[in-house]
């Protein structure tokens, strides 16, 4: 018995090297979906969670709370946040420079105050909850862990969890 392949024409290779690709053009490459979709129910996760009156207010905190994280992720964590967030939010993670060394979770609400209008340290700590708070969910526990590990300690409950003082010998 004779069996016969059938080939078909590839294109043919290219030898020009691809171009290198920032922190930041990486970042913004994440998992194929619905994004508009995706945003809304981000969006909706965070009104209903800070009970804002409105999605207009729901997406102004989610934006600078999105955009201030951004700026206190590096490496690995960034990237994968971003690819597990939608377009719009992952573009709010890389449009930040991270900070130049580890910021507090005081600190990180102090400047999400500073950005929004009107708000006090308890507001913002509201806002900062609201947002990151609604992460968890979506972008699983093995990152938020992974997120957490790299920020200094304090963040854990802005993201609703309980953050456990380590024991000591």
């Amino acid at each position: 018995m004779t069996t016969t392949a059938t080939t078909t024409a590839q294109p043919p290779r290219t030898l020009i090297p691809a171009p290198q690709r920032s922190v930041r053009a990486t970042a913004v490459e994440h998992d194929d979906r619905n994004d508009w979709s995706d945003w809304s129910e981000l969006i909706a996760a965070v009104r209903e969670s800070g009970r804002y009156p409105t999605t207009t207010e729901a997406e102004r905190v989610t934006r600078t709370v999105l955009s201030e994280l951004g700026g206190r992720l590096t490496g690995d964590e960034r990237v994968a946040l971003a690819r597990a967030l939608p377009r719009e939010a992952a573009e709010l993670i890389a449009s930040r420079i991270p900070a130049p060394r580890p910021c507090s979770a005081r600190e990180f609400v102090d400047a999400v105050a500073t950005r929004i209008d009107g708000a006090t340290p308890a507001t913002a700590r509201w806002h900062a909850g609201s947002v990151l708070g609604a992460l968890p969910p979506r972008i699983g526990d093995n990152l938020t862990d992974r997120i957490l590990a790299q920020l200094p300690p304090g963040y854990a409950l802005l993201f609703g969890r309980a953050e456990l003082a380590a024991r000591t010998a």
